[in-house]
């Protein structure tokens, strides 16, 4: 039976072994301005094999509230990222990322494990997160203590899309592409009308 562990810098370290063999070690610390170029580069392909796949950012994501930032680095490169936004004692989960090559290690499990003590310790008492339909991702959350609380429509209108209902200023086209919040009761409506339309979810758990 294979066996993971990530080492988290300053809690508990283990060594990663599969079938007895010892495998390259990732640590979990605190993002690092130098982290950006392979912070982009894992979020995107992260995202990539997802229904997120064209939330591509060039640079990393800056917080006007405070943040916890982790990453999950092996050979000084970014495998794995938690971003939490916080406000008050509720904090939200911007991203959280897991670089293909290093998929099913549990290095996402980790990065949250070492989050949860140090949101914590800043007096927040509830985390959020909001996801699309991936199986993946929904499972785990579940698998996290996470419970759905909300959800409604995410649409898009491709550049073949219906037009009709948008309107433009004097000079413009029609949108060509065009990106839209729905309730979650004109699903049907919406999904006969356009080829990309997702339920959003929120999770929440106590931390």
């Amino acid at each position: 039976m294979t066996s993971h562990f990530l080492r988290a810098a300053g809690f508990d370290e283990s060594l990663m072994v599969e079938h007895g063999r010892a495998r390259p070690v990732a640590s979990i610390r605190l993002y690092l301005d130098v982290d950006e170029p392979s912070w982009v580069r894992c979020r995107a392909l992260s995202f990539l094999g997802s229904q997120y796949y064209d939330d591509v950012k060039p640079q990393r994501t800056r917080f006007e509230r405070p943040a916890l930032c982790l990453v999950a680095v092996l050979d000084q490169e970014v495998v794995g990222i938690l971003d939490v936004e916080i406000d008050g004692a509720s904090a939200t989960i911007d991203t959280i990322a897991t670089h293909p090559d290093h998929g099913q290690l549990g290095i996402a499990s980790a990065l949250l494990t070492s989050a949860l003590p140090m949101l914590d310790d800043r007096g927040v008492t509830s985390l959020d997160a909001w996801t699309r339909e991936d199986v993946a991702a929904n499972a785990w959350y579940q698998r996290h203590g996470f419970a759905e609380e909300f959800r409604y429509l995410h649409v898009y209108k491709d550049w073949d899309g219906a037009a009709e209902g948008f309107t433009s200023p004097p000079g413009l086209s029609s949108p060509v592409r065009a990106f839209a919040h729905a309730e979650i009761e004109h699903e049907s409506d919406l999904r006969a009308r356009f080829r990309r339309v997702y339920v959003c979810r929120q999770y929440k758990r106590r931390i």
